[in-house]
């Protein structure tokens, strides 16, 4: 009996597993996307108690919350706009996601990523409650909290080898409460200067994706590890520091008649927006030597890739490009120095020129990633007076503060209460250590009628500039007993010999910012009657 049985289950294991592997293929390679109906929706009146009350959650803000008001006409809105919102939303998505997709073809085999599909669906966002504050700060908040259940139709295609893939997300649900602040307010329509959109808490995303006919977010794990990736993704803050060293080129092209080359490296991290680092110049040298140091900073060390792009230097016209390659951050272990020697290539997508296999010479770089102390930033609240904040008698010595390289952050929000004789565009200029930058001039618009119709149009000459601009500065040391100035400046918008007129000053010493990890205060404008800046520093270490 025990050699029959043993006997069945070899056989019964040899029949299962190639039938479950032909199985399988033919669910691979057939299996379609399932269409998306309409929701079944039912009037509350025809719900019993035990339903209602698992809705209760769902409830709007207005009817639990008394501070919330009720805005079905902004929702009617929506509503009416939503077939032209969804296509507007749409092509976006597919002009954002392009560029993306091209990077990853002719890579692992991939021929090429396509939507099939591509449609919000016929379900809008629904706002369950608005909430109006007010303020000393002369500013208006509002504080939506806006829900949405939808029926998007989302299947993209990735045709991999003489495979067909089709991945379709369902079942898309999204929670998230932003605050709208409109400051400051001003006499003019529309009555406020700038608008500046931030998140109460992290959005509250959740969704299905069907791959084969399954629901692979099923997957034990799958699903926390997506969640906590959207909720990274929703807030991104600088978390290191990247150390590059150029070190050298080695056979680069010929660009040049005399047969040589005048090469440099740009170098820049993907989804920063900060402007590209560059090399010095190598005069006629096909295999410069550069030993060059860069530091950039890194929001996202899974998914950020330094791009290294060396161009011939031309006197007139256009740089030509020598050739280019990247390197994923994730390759790098924090405080781990790596060497990187790198072919550098035409194109990063083999497949758009595959004939040209012209050898474009090396790039030698070293790499370092040297993430932020988890405890270096000591949150203050804002201060609401003036003038700087004197650390309490627990303030560390200046030995027990971490003696290593860090980020200043500077934001300068705006000012107050500027005057001068003849200004009219004001802006701030930051100086540090010898770097300079300075704010665009700021943007105070009002709305004026002009034969019959309405435009906007500057308001010069203002008193109360908005900037709102954040400068970085890495730095090796922390920055004990210096400080940074500060100066409010305007320009005249036509010409003058004295087109510049000094509007204030200030110099904020930043050992408390170090001592601290934040400070959020204002300043009274030295060589003003009544001005004030409102600035915001931070420090953090490595």
């Amino acid at each position: 009996m025990g050699l029959l049985s043993t006997l069945l289950g070899i056989i019964g294991f040899g029949i299962g597993i190639p039938f479950g592997l032909v199985v399988g293929f033919f669910l691979f390679i057939y299996s379609k996307p399932k269409p998306v109906k309409e929701p079944i929706t039912r009037p509350l009146y025809e719900l019993d108690s035990s339903a209602l009350l698992d809705l209760l959650p769902d409830i709007p803000l207005w009817v639990k919350c008394p501070d919330y008001e009720r805005v079905d006409w902004l929702n009617k809105f929506v509503t009416d706009m939503w077939p032209y919102l969804d296509k507007a939303v749409c092509a976006r998505i597919r002009s954002v996601t392009e560029p993306i997709f091209a990077e990853y073809i002719g890579k692992f085999q991939i021929e090429a990523i396509e939507f099939d599909n591509l449609s919000l669906g016929t379900i809008p966002p629904e706002i369950h409650g608005l909430k109006v504050s007010e303020s000393n700060e002369n500013e208006l908040v509002l504080e939506p909290a806006i829900r949405w259940a939808g029926n998007p139709n989302i299947v993209l295609v990735l045709k991999l080898l003489f495979f067909r893939i089709t991945v379709q997300l369902v079942d898309l649900q999204m929670f998230m409460a932003p605050r709208i602040t409109l400051k400051p307010l001003v006499p003019t329509l529309p009555c406020f200067a700038t608008v500046v959109v931030s998140l109460l808490d992290k959005p509250e995303v959740d969704f299905g994706m069907n791959l084969l006919g399954g629901d692979i977010m099923a997957i034990p794990g799958l699903y926390q590890f997506i969640q906590k990736t959207i909720k990274r993704v929703a807030v991104r803050k600088p978390v290191g520091i990247l150390h590059v060293k150029v070190v050298r080129a080695q056979k680069l092209l010929k660009k040049d008649i005399l047969g040589t080359s005048d090469p440099y490296v740009k170098l820049n991290l993907t989804g920063d927006g900060l402007p590209e680092k560059k090399t010095t110049i190598k005069k006629r040298n096909l295999n410069p030597e550069w030993n060059e140091e860069f530091k950039l900073i890194v929001k996202d060390p899974q998914s950020q890739v330094l791009q290294l792009q060396v161009f011939d230097w031309d006197k007139v016209g256009t740089h030509d490009r020598l050739g280019m390659q990247f390197v994923p951050l994730k390759l790098l272990t924090p405080y781990e120095t790596k060497e990187f020697k790198l072919d550098l290539l035409k194109h990063t997508n083999v497949n758009i020129d595959p004939q040209d296999k012209k050898q474009r010479g090396k790039i030698v770089v070293e790499l370092t990633y040297a993430p932020f102390r988890e405890d270096s930033i000591k949150l203050d609240g804002p201060h609401d007076g003036y003038g700087r904040k004197e650390s309490g008698l627990d303030r560390p010595s200046d030995s027990e503060v971490f003696g290593g390289a860090g980020l200043l952050s500077v934001l300068v929000q705006g000012a107050e209460d500027v005057e001068g004789e003849r200004h009219s565009n004001p802006y701030a200029v930051v100086l540090f250590r010898g770097e300079k930058k300075k704010t665009k001039m700021s943007l105070l618009f009002y709305i004026k009628e002009r034969n019959t119709k309405w435009c906007f149009q500057r308001i010069k000459r203002t008193h109360d500039p908005i900037w709102n601009e954040e400068f970085q500065f890495m730095l090796e040391k922390p920055p004990l007993n210096e400080k940074i100035h500060i100066e409010v400046m305007s320009k005249r918008s036509r010409i003058s010999f004295r087109s510049k007129e000094r509007l204030g000053n200030v110099d904020i010493n930043l050992t408390d910012v170090v001592h601290n990890g934040r400070i959020n205060q204002k300043y009274h404008l030295i060589n003003s009657r009544n001005g004030v800046i409102h600035v915001e520093i931070r420090w953090t270490t490595v």
